[in-house]
């Protein structure tokens, strides 16, 4: 969840009131915020891991083209 990471970076809140760790960042959240941000960053989060893994993919099913071809097997 990286509303509890960056919070975390932080190290405190609007109030100047320090975390002391995710489980207080996480508790802290879910009862002065509530759970819609908690969970505010996960579409993007989401998006960019697709965007990474569509790439991944494809590069890898390239150059796993090239070595069969260039290693004779198709």
């Amino acid at each position: 969840l990286d509303v509890i990471k960056t919070r975390l970076m932080l190290g405190e809140d609007k109030n100047g009131i320090k975390y002391k760790n995710a489980a207080d960042v996480f508790g802290r959240v879910m009862r002065e915020e509530g759970w819609k941000t908690l969970f505010s960053g996960i579409q993007p989060r989401v998006m960019w891991i697709s965007i990474g893994g569509f790439v991944f993919f494809g590069a890898f099913e390239e150059y796993r083209s090239f070595c069969m071809i260039a290693g004779g097997y198709e």
